[in-house]
């Protein structure tokens, strides 16, 4: 997310007060008050105790209310880093600081899949599709969700209709994840370009990518394997949808 969802705290030095229960906070026990005359050694140790309260209350505080920013680039990490639970409670923590930010969390949704939380996914990409409503990907992630979850079956008869998305080969993509395309449909489509260019590379990218997602689904892991390793290896993008296919199969284990 680019924007800044929360401001920085004003740290804990500017909240100290500069005194508590009228006790210089610089003095120990056995002080002299400012008037001049020697406090009872209990009352500066009550608040000395106070004041070391009050210190740990902020810290905590501070720690806790990091922004919604940062959690963010915490999640991201995370599951470039292969680490999708981890990822998970970082975006759990950006929707607790903005709730409004939910909907357009698909990275929660892909990090859920690979924490094998599958019925949450499926939700994720369920929410998101109510602010993005054109986007065939974020209709092949809920596919896989709810074929992990429930069925291929019940996958298909849930698909969500996606129109007027004209990536290359997304209309394929969607008329295979569908029952009505096939996966030589796709690749036809997404090698066409010049060759050496990098449009060409992402669309292939892209192709094995879903093509790999959609074998997994259909529980074929050697395919999932043969398409995932091209898009993560061979035809290797560094945006997230690229990262996606290199965190695949580091989790998965494989290797050419």
């Amino acid at each position: 997310m680019s924007r800044n969802i929360f401001g920085l705290r004003q740290p804990a030095a500017a909240l100290m007060p500069a005194a508590c229960c009228g006790i210089p906070l610089r003095t120990a026990a056995g002080c002299v008050c400012e008037s001049g005359s020697r406090l009872p050694q209990s009352k500066v140790l009550r608040a000395v105790a106070a004041a070391l309260s009050f210190l740990v209350v902020v810290s905590i505080s501070e720690a806790a209310d990091k922004n919604a920013n940062a959690w963010m680039s915490e999640g991201v990490a995370a599951f470039y880093d292969a680490k999708p639970k981890e990822s998970v409670a970082a975006f759990d923590k950006v929707i607790e600081l903005d709730p409004q930010a939910a909907p357009q969390l698909w990275q929660r949704g892909m990090s859920l899949y690979y924490a094998d939380e599958f019925k949450k996914g499926r939700e994720q990409f369920e929410l998101h599709q109510t602010v993005n409503p054109h986007d065939v990907e974020n209709a092949a992630w809920h596919f896989i969700c709810v074929a992990r979850a429930e069925s291929v079956e019940a996958a298909r008869k849930s698909l969500i209709s996606i129109e007027g998305d004209a990536r290359v080969p997304m209309k394929q993509v969607h008329e295979l994840f569908s029952g009505q395309g096939t996966e030589e449909a796709v690749m036809k489509a997404a090698v066409k370009g010049d060759p050496g260019s990098e449009e060409l590379r992402n669309q292939l990218c892209y192709a094995h990518l879903y093509l790999g997602l959609y074998h997994e689904a259909l529980g074929h892991a050697d395919k999932a394997k043969e398409h995932m390793l091209k898009s993560a290896i061979d035809y290797k993008m560094d945006h997230y949808m690229g990262k996606a296919a290199q965190v695949h199969v580091k989790l998965r284990g494989w290797t050419k």
